[in-house]
């Protein structure tokens, strides 16, 4: 509940004014200051159906006026007034809530003051009053539960006069009267500003110290401080594993992997070492400690085998470019001693004091340049903003190279060195690291680990950002930045430099080397209120597409800086919807119901694989089914083999699309052929097209599929909130991925063809689409994962699980084909849209990748 505490006195009246101030035309009181509100009454004698106007007056300024019309049934009363309606209540204004003192008075437009009346006594009248308000704030909160190890949710703070939400708020967590944590919730939740508003930096997780992870159950209390205010779900009663099971869990689980190893051949070593500590999101920091180190060693081993192999090479100079516009005195020496910290030798760093607002910045950059002269200043009289002090700086590069580079962020020492090797390594001439972001604290966290180019990705969000690294020459191509796209200038540059390099010239470097600094001022932490930035991107990407002569319309996601595109290209090609399956009769046609009833389509057919249904129910489905317009029905008398079934019903279909589509999959958007058609359309090199698949409980089956030797194929996202973001929006985001499963699938029919369809000798069941979706992209062509497709998938509903007994000799044999005829492949050994750093057989895009072991498997 919330509560303005209020305190006021009156003002004493100055002698004779209240004779002046109740002329015969006007009459009324300030009766009451009640909470934020203040109340009174007045009328005009001479027009008393007119609603008076009083102007507000707060410490004898002019803040607003107010108009005397609600019922003041206790005036009409006493006076006898016709209507009554002549009754006032004026909200104190949000900035005098402040805890401190202030005067309110009224008066009416010939300047006279309204009286107010002391305790109900008309013979104790004064000028107005002084009140004292201090603020207070409702909470919203809600506990999410135990999730992955941790203790997560989520909690604002309210004005209930504003309506202004607020994160960034102290929780104390306790069980059984100890302290547990003390944490700041001022983790970013979208789920919880895109539905509230507000502030997205509001959630907190806590990893439980060693000593309150006993087993058996416990019960945490969640206290918002110092306003000592309880969550909402609080207190929470959950049920913990004691070190004794969860030792029990690791010992089997280590046996499972080593009968596991023993039977593929692939994982003897594996199951032979002792476990090793897992590192996920939520402990960071202590992954990046080890990380660094790591990364260290291995650039200094590389730097001595360079200094053998390639004595004379190139130092190019690099340009390090940073506007300033008055950041933190701290924030900003410490990101210029990043970069005097530098393992590379040969660069300029080109600050530019935009507007030269902060006296004691301009000096330090004055020493700055007096101490190294690498580096120099553009000082600029006028504030021209980020993008036209970044063009000034730009206009004084000398270097081969220009690294873009926030006054308040942090390079990696060993940054510019490993950008600069890649560079000469690969061609590139534009480049992009990872980043995550650095507390006050010094915490790590947070981290944008990226995928290699991808081009469908960066429509939808700048996911390239921190570090960019681009040719000199290259830039000066494309032009400076513009100040249209200003809030979204940085995305708006990458999509220029995109059109006029191919694909190859653009590459990540998959390390951390950046660090965004995350205080309370930076776009780290806020990106509310930037309603700019959203329009500026919204503006960039559809201008970029009309650039390429693409027909389409961006919209924001969400409220926030990710976008969502409508393809507008009319062409409607022909789709083939091909749906296998077994008996399953209620199962299957409801599946054709939903889909012939909520597909807006014109050249659709459907192809029922009937793989030797036995059932008289099966049979009146079939026959019922033909009878429907575009509808056949193809009877395969074999055993179930998923890849032939298929190719069967793609031999001799004259389709230019073929829809692999499960007989559990059911669709309910009637746009959503026309969507997936429309990206298949979007480029000619897009071969395939996926979408996200959701379990009956709302939660995702298939936003989709990565893939690696550890664990061949995983679909990422499994188990989060339709609602949810996924890792850097990668849930709602249509994005380019390796693969997609063919549950709902969209693909070209000739593609299909010239791959030679899916393998049903060696993949009857399992991996076939993984495997298809291989091939397709070994030819060249590019696979998409289509945010805005989604359906109701009931997995494997008709023939059940691979890790059933009797199905374990099959997939242990489609593993091993998967393994033996990918192993080598690059796109395979590291899938170029997910990152080296997350595992495949684990929790994707959570569970990381222990720096030690990546480091032997690089190797």
């Amino acid at each position: 509940m919330s509560e303005t505490r209020v305190a006021h006195r009156v003002v004493p009246a100055q002698q004779g004014l209240l004779r002046r101030q109740q002329p015969p035309d006007f009459f009324g009181y300030f009766d009451s200051c009640d909470g934020a509100f203040a109340t009174g009454w007045a009328y005009d004698r001479a027009a008393p159906l007119e609603p008076v106007t009083l102007h507000v007056l707060i410490d004898k300024q002019e803040v607003g006026t107010v108009v005397c019309d609600i019922l003041r049934e206790d005036v009409q009363q006493a006076f006898n007034h016709p209507t009554g309606l002549l009754g006032f209540r004026f909200p104190i204004p949000v900035g005098f809530i402040d805890g401190q003192p202030h005067q309110l008075s009224f008066r009416f437009a010939n300047r006279m003051i309204l009286p107010f009346i002391v305790n109900g006594d008309s013979s104790d009248l004064r000028d107005g009053i002084e009140f004292t308000l201090e603020r207070t704030f409702e909470f919203q909160s809600f506990i999410d539960g135990m999730k992955q190890g941790a203790l997560r949710g989520w909690v604002q703070k309210v004005d209930p006069h504003t309506g202004e939400r607020l994160g960034n708020c102290q929780v104390l967590v306790t069980s059984e009267g100890l302290r547990v944590a003390q944490v700041r919730a001022n983790r970013y939740r979208g789920d919880v500003a895109a539905a509230l508003g507000g502030d997205p930096n509001c959630g907190f997780e806590i990893i439980l110290p060693k000593s309150f992870r006993q087993g058996g159950q416990r019960t945490f209390r969640f206290i918002v401080t110092p306003d000592d205010v309880e969550l909402s779900g609080s207190p929470l009663t959950t049920t913990l594993v004691d070190d004794a099971l969860e030792a029990s869990l690791i010992e089997i689980n280590a046996r499972v992997e080593r009968l596991y190893g023993e039977i593929s051949k692939l994982r003897n070593d594996m199951g032979n070492v002792m476990p090793k500590p897992s590192y996920n999101l939520g402990d960071y920091d202590r992954w990046a400690r080890r990380y660094y180190d790591r990364l260290r060693a291995r650039v200094s081993t590389e730097r001595a085998k360079r200094a053998i192999e390639k004595p004379d090479a190139k130092q190019p100079l690099v340009s390090i470019l940073v506007p300033t516009y008055k950041p933190m005195m701290s924030d900003f020496t410490a990101a210029v001693d990043s970069v005097l910290s530098q393992t590379y030798a040969n660069w300029e760093l080109i600050i530019v004091d935009d507007g030269a607002k902060s006296p004691e910045i301009a000096e330090r950059i004055r020493k700055y340049c007096e101490q190294d002269p690498r580096i120099r200043a553009v000082t600029l009289k006028k504030n021209r903003g980020i993008s036209g002090a970044t063009n000034a700086g730009l206009e004084a590069v000398k270097g081969e190279y220009v690294a873009f580079f926030d006054h308040d962020d942090l390079l990696v020492d060993v940054a510019i060195e490993m950008m600069v090797n890649a560079a000469q390594d690969t061609g590139a001439r534009m480049l992009y690291s990872d980043e995550d972001k650095i507390d006050q604290a010094g915490y790590y966290l947070e981290p944008n680990l990226k995928p290699d180019y991808n081009y469908r990705y960066l429509l939808g969000c700048n996911y390239i950002c921190h570090l960019l690294f681009v040719e000199a020459s290259l830039l000066r191509k494309v032009g400076p930045l513009r100040t249209d796209y200003d809030g979204a200038q940085d995305h708006d540059l990458i999509l220029r430099l995109v059109e006029e390099i191919a694909p190859s010239d653009i590459h990540h470097v998959p390390e951390v080397l950046y660090h965004w600094r995350k205080t309370p001022n930076s776009t780290a932490v806020n990106i509310g209120n930037k309603t700019y930035a959203i329009d500026a991107g919204v503006r960039c990407v559809g201008d970029h597409l009309t650039r390429r002569g693409v027909k389409a319309k961006v919209s924001s996601i969400r409220g926030l800086t990710l976008y969502g595109i409508e393809w507008l290209n009319r062409k409607q090609p022909s789709v083939s919807v091909i749906i296998p399956f077994k008996d399953q009769v209620e199962t299957t046609e409801q599946c054709l119901n939903t889909l012939l009833a909520n597909t807006d389509y014109k050249k659709l057919d459907v192809v029922l694989v009937n793989n030797w249904s036995i059932t008289k129910e099966a049979e009146a489905f079939c026959r019922r089914a033909e009878k429907l317009p575009n509808v056949r029905v193809l009877t395969v008398e074999e055993e179930f083999n998923y890849s032939r079934l298929n190719n069967l019903a793609c031999r001799d279909n004259p389709a230019d699309f073929f829809f692999f589509m499960n007989n559990d999959v059911f669709v309910s958007d009637p746009k959503w052929l026309k969507t997936i058609v429309g990206e298949a359309l979007s480029a000619p090199d897009i071969a395939a097209v996926g979408g996200k698949f959701l379990y009956p409980n709302d939660t995702i089956q298939h936003a989709g599929v990565v893939v690696g030797p550890a664990g061949v194929a995983a679909h990422v996202h499994r188990g989060a909130p339709l609602t949810d973001y996924g890792y850097i929006g990668r849930a709602l985001l249509s994005h380019e991925v390796t693969a997609v499963t063919a549950a709902g699938m969209l693909l070209r029919a000739d593609v299909f063809r010239a791959v030679g369809g899916f393998d049903e000798e060696h993949l009857k069941v399992a991996y076939n689409d993984v495997d298809l979706c291989l091939k397709i992209r070994s030819k060249g062509y590019r696979i998409v994962w289509c945010a805005e497709f989604t359906a109701y998938h009931h997995e494997s509903l008709s023939r059940g699980s691979d890790d059933r007994p009797e199905h374990e000799a099959r997939f242990y044999a489609e593993t091993r084909t998967m393994q033996e005829r990918w192993g080598l492949d690059p796109q395979y050994r590291r899938d170029p849209f997910y990152s080296k750093h997350f595992t495949v057989d684990r929790q994707p895009f959570f569970d990381l990748v222990d720096p030690a072991a990546e480091e032997e498997a690089a190797a």
